[in-house]
């Protein structure tokens, strides 16, 4: 007998979310156990279903599914993680990847390759999108760049205030500079932590110990 392969499906668009929900329900050997609208909502389902696979969107508000995917993987090894997206860009897939997904397929994956994605991520197997696999290898076959610059205290200085929600003008006001120059080491902050918004970036620092977390003392 078929072992039935129990699935969270994690994204934070309802239509998207019944979609997938409605296809799976019709397929003999999976069964969805749950859903989620955001990565925090989704570390909850987990703990509370212990799925085999959680197909895990990217880009959620609260929290992200790179986030979510990494806090999942290493509270939880027994549960793979197949992000499922519209973003195949190289940061996104380096991310994912890195923070420990079994699969990246996009949205646009025919069915019977999203179904089977999903059973081989429960077997534990590595899942790939033609495009992403082709993306990884071609990163791979490419010389990796020089080491990036650390943030200059300057800059993390720039990074700690908005990590407190304060707007540019504010931070040139108590940091005694300009709007301009806040934006500047904005700018170099993305480029060297490899991001491209605000939100990132201090979730970034925080993640490589250059900002306390939010309960640190």
């Amino acid at each position: 007998m078929t072992e039935t392969v129990r699935v969270l499906v994690v994204d934070d668009h309802p239509v998207v979310r019944s979609g997938l929900i409605g296809m799976l329900a019709v397929t003999e050997d999976i069964e969805v156990v749950a859903e989620a609208g955001d990565g925090e909502e989704a570390l909850a389902q987990v703990a509370a279903t212990n799925p085999d696979v959680v197909l895990m969107d990217l880009r959620m508000p609260r929290r992200d599914g790179v986030s979510a995917t990494g806090a999942i993987v290493s509270t939880y090894p027994s549960t793979k993680v197949l992000v499922l997206t519209t973003y195949d860009t190289d940061t996104d897939i380096l991310h994912a990847v890195e923070a420990g997904a079994a699969g990246y397929l996009l949205k646009d994956t025919p069915h019977a390759e999203l179904l089977e994605g999903i059973r081989a991520a429960s077997r534990g197997e590595t899942v790939l999108a033609p495009p992403v696999a082709a993306r990884l290898m071609n990163r791979l076959r490419t010389p990796a760049p020089p080491a990036a610059a650390q943030p200059s205290p300057r800059e993390l200085e720039v990074l700690a205030a908005v990590a407190r929600g304060l707007s540019n003008a504010e931070i040139g006001r108590e940091l005694f500079i300009g709007e301009a120059t806040v934006k500047t080491h904005l700018q170099r902050l993305f480029t060297k932590l490899e991001v491209d918004d605000r939100t990132r970036a201090v979730t970034v620092a925080i993640e490589r110990g250059l900002l306390p977390s939010p309960g640190a003392r």
